[in-house]
Formats: structure tokens, C-alpha cells, sequence
């Protein structure tokens, strides 16, 4: 059975960059949400194997890191492993400290370097 991995706040084009790039490179399939409340809510009724959050979400250019902030303070969702998806280093380095593991940009989508990112939880 393929794992799970949620698009958090990507538009579309962004969204089916990343959800090519998984799909053809490991067993998993790869969902989307929007916001916080749809996001807790597919958290909360299936199983992933990791959330990626977009630095800005797509509908109302909020910052995905308060997303983050809220996985990471609930009971339920706290030790599933999520990345941020910015070019930004002090982004990065933020998630990173809200105990996001480390996550890459939409630069990066083509290169090894993101596929060993997430070979530990998709392979």
C-alpha cells in the first residue's frame, strides 16, 4: 500500500511539481489541503507518512510555519515528521526550530538532494 504524503498550501502548478516528483520516485501518493482546518481534519482521519507546508499558503498567503506550530503542540500529530517547502534558509532554519525535519525549496524539486530528503520516509 502506498504512503501518504500531504501538500500543505500549494497552488496547483506547485502542487502537481511536487506530487510528479514523489509519485514517480517512491510508493506513496500524494494529497492536498489548504488551510488549518482542512489539514487537521485529513490529519486527524488518515495516516501519512509526511506533511510538506508550503512557506506561504496559496489561498490566503498565510505562513504555513503556524501550521507547523500547530501539528507540533498536538497530543496526535506532533511526532508526524513535516517539512517546510521554501528556497529561504532563515525559513528553513525557523521550521527547523519549530521541529520540522529539514526540508527543501521549489528549486530544488528536480535534484537528488530533495530525493534523499525523503527516501527516510517514503522509501
Amino acid at each position: 500500500m502506498p504512503k501518504q504524503v500531504l501538500d500543505v498550501g500549494n497552488c496547483a502548478y506547485d502542487h502537481g511539481s511536487l506530487k510528479s516528483l514523489i509519485e514517480r520516485n517512491f510508493d506513496a501518493k500524494v494529497l492536498q489541503s489548504h488551510g488549518p482546518r482542512d489539514t487537521l481534519k485529513m490529519l486527524r482521519e488518515q495516516t501519512f507518512a509526511l506533511v510538506v507546508i508550503n512557506r506561504k499558503l496559496d489561498r490566503d498567503h498565510s505562513d504555513g510555519i503556524d501550521i507547523l506550530r500547530d501539528l507540533k503542540t498536538d497530543e496526535q500529530l506532533k511526532d508526524l515528521p513535516v517539512m517546510m517547502l521554501s528556497n529561504y534558509e532563515d525559513a528553513q532554519a525557523a521550521a527547523e526550530a519549530e521541529g520540522a525535519v529539514p526540508g527543501f525549496g521549489k528549486r530544488d524539486l528536480g535534484k537528488e538532494t530533495t530525493l534523499k530528503k525523503l527516501e527516510p520516509f517514503l522509501g
